[in-house]
């Protein structure tokens, strides 16, 4: 069972149903759209550094789609302010077509309660064309500079070690952070946070012991811990994820509450024409149902996740206020 099943609640149409919907959408505009558009490149901003998780996915997708439009579609990493930066921008640009964004958890579903003040509005300033990919978040640690066997080990660890224990995250904002957070929270266990500028040198500084611990996404974990450098204790999902049937849930570990994971959609600013986002949006579900980029990302640990404009739209309107909860309880800030 994928991962996204656990998801239920969302009402995501399967890759295939996505396909379907879209195609026997109306159409009509999409038709005469379709001659015109596009005619030159589409630049594909990622708010986030390349090499990161976000960049590798954002980057196999724009190949997909080069090849679907007859058009490039060139990555534009603009990285910064947890990727409101690069969102921003997005927001910014002409309502045409020729300039989308990857937006994330972080972007569209945490910042706004984080940050103080925002450079964008995250609903009324874009249209959601499609997600693209769903993974979970897994607590993992360096057991060189952290040993511990188990969970409740970290949490005694941490509590002894006079608050030397640190949980790096790619983001202020990241599914990372707020897990981090929430796992301060309901342990109370004095840890400190520490925001990278994104998930590759995160990664790098826990692998080399600069800090101990992380909740990352298994996309960007998985090859780590394949390779034993790094332990992984539980999924941060309700549910056990197919990607890693073995790990545990945090509840399951005895942490209550958990439902932290990362994701990642494509959005266009808002106003952009409605044939031009259905456009994106069937092009997006064949380049997500494409056997080879599906199994390159099972692989790495992240689900392809099609959606409509629609289901995109509600689903980022469910997870706003699950965030602004988490931020407001945990007191999570800016660091």
């Amino acid at each position: 069972m994928p991962f996204v099943s656990s998801l239920r609640s969302h009402q995501f149409l399967t890759l295939a149903i996505a396909v379907n919907a879209l195609v026997n959408c109306t159409f009509v505009p999409v038709a005469a759209a379709q001659t015109a558009y596009p005619n030159k490149p589409i630049r594909l901003v990622v708010p986030f550094p390349a090499g990161g998780s976000v960049d590798v996915t954002s980057r196999a997708l724009a190949q997909k789609l080069s090849e679907q439009l007859g058009q490039q579609v060139i990555v534009d990493n603009r990285p910064g302010a947890g990727g409101n930066m690069g969102m921003d921008a997005v927001a910014k640009s002409s309502a045409d077509g020729y300039t989308l964004g990857m937006g994330a958890l972080s972007t569209h579903a945490v910042n706004p309660s984080l940050y103080a003040k925002m450079p964008y509005d995250a609903v009324k300033d874009f249209a959601p064309i499609s997600l693209v990919v769903v993974t979970p978040n897994v607590l993992v640690t360096n057991p060189q500079s952290l040993p511990a066997t188990d969970v409740a080990g970290i949490v005694a660890y941490a509590k002894s070690s006079g608050g030397k224990v640190n949980c790096a995250s790619g983001s202020n904002g990241s599914a990372g952070h707020l897990a981090c957070e929430l796992f301060k929270l309901q342990t109370g266990a004095p840890i400190t946070h520490v925001p990278y500028k994104g998930a590759g040198p995160a990664m790098t500084d826990l692998l080399g012991g600069q800090v101990q611990m992380m909740f990352d996404n298994m996309a960007s974990s998985a090859p780590q811990i394949k390779g034993g450098k790094l332990k992984a204790f539980a999924v941060t999902t309700p549910k056990r994820s197919a990607l890693a049937p073995d790990l545990p849930t945090m509840a399951e570990v005895g942490i209550k509450d958990f439902d932290v994971f990362t994701w990642w959609g494509l959005f266009a600013p808002a106003g952009t024409p409605p044939e031009i986002v259905k456009r994106l949006a069937l092009e997006t579900a064949k380049a997500l149902a494409a056997p080879d980029l599906r199994e390159k990302w099972l692989a790495s640990g992240a689900e392809p996740s099609a959606s409509t404009p629609e289901e995109f739209r509600i689903f980022i309107g469910k997870e706003l206020p699950k965030y602004a909860r988490i931020v407001k309880e945990s007191g999570a800030k800016v660091d």
